[in-house]
């Protein structure tokens, strides 16, 4: 049996932070094997650099996944190449840099990890994902004993219809994206362990991750404002799952919260 934790989109320096500082803690106290994260926010609330995954993964971070912001940080995709624990959605038009999905190996375990990106509201151009991605999952059956789905989406009924699509074809499929942690964890009835979102792993007093005031005064007047990134209330929320090799689903899903300040 392998214990899994996938945390959600890492926000800004306090989120990054706490992962960096506590990962490893965590690991020891809920004996976790593998730790895969979302750090599409992680530099400065959009995008990411390889000094940051670099150090997240030394912290303790066996995979990162990314979302819509990935391209964010200038010259990223000139070094997503150099990163192989890293994997950008998978449905990103043809010929895009870094890898589309991540096989982990821990203890004769391979797990594999991909990402969905919505085609719903989100902003940055891709490929649909609902017709391939039975067809990608298959392709992938081989070199994986398990599969995580990570579906990085605005609407919730994109997300729970994947959910729902997938259901018992892999071990996991956990929403992203939003910023707010979901109650709907569950293990559905073919035995994937469903959420429709994580949450974030960043600054809780905030508007998803940013200062609060300049997103009300932007309601209120309409005017264009630059969103900080907010610092106080820290926590890590995600989702711990076990997945064994030669079993369908996953045996135990459950969310995942820890206050750090």
């Amino acid at each position: 049996m392998s214990r899994i934790l996938f945390l959600g989109d890492i926000v800004g320096r306090s989120g990054r932070q706490a992962v960096i500082q506590h990962i490893q803690a965590i690991r020891e106290k809920e004996q976790i094997d593998l730790v895969i994260v979302n750090g599409e926010n992680a530099a400065g609330g959009s995008g990411l650099t390889k000094v940051i995954a670099e150090e997240l993964h030394a912290a303790g971070v066996d995979g990162i996944t990314l979302g819509d912001h990935c391209w964010d940080q200038r010259g990223f995709e000139k070094e997503i190449d150099d990163l192989p624990f890293i994997c950008r959605p998978f449905n990103l038009f043809k010929g895009s840099p870094g890898k589309p999905h991540l096989v982990l190996e821990v203890d004769g375990l391979r797990l594999g990890v991909v990402t969905m990106l919505g085609n719903q509201l989100v902003k940055i151009s891709s490929a649909a994902g609902f017709p391939v991605i039975a067809e990608y999952i298959d392709s992938m059956r081989e070199e994986c004993d398990s599969i995580l789905v990570e579906t990085h989406a605005e609407t919730t009924s994109e997300k729970m219809a994947l959910g729902w699509y997938l259901d018992g074809r892999v071990g996991a499929v956990i929403g992203t994206h939003t910023h707010i942690p979901t109650a709907d964890a569950r293990i559905l009835p073919r035995g994937t362990g469903y959420i429709t979102d994580a949450g974030m792993s960043g600054p809780y007093d905030s508007v998803l991750g940013r200062d609060i005031e300049p997103i009300i005064r932007r309601f209120i007047d309409g005017m264009p404002r630059r969103f900080t990134v907010a610092e106080k209330n820290v926590q890590l929320h995600g989702v711990i799952f076990e997945v064994e090799k030669g079993k369908r689903g996953c045996q135990s899903f459950e969310r995942f919260k820890m206050v750090v300040d």
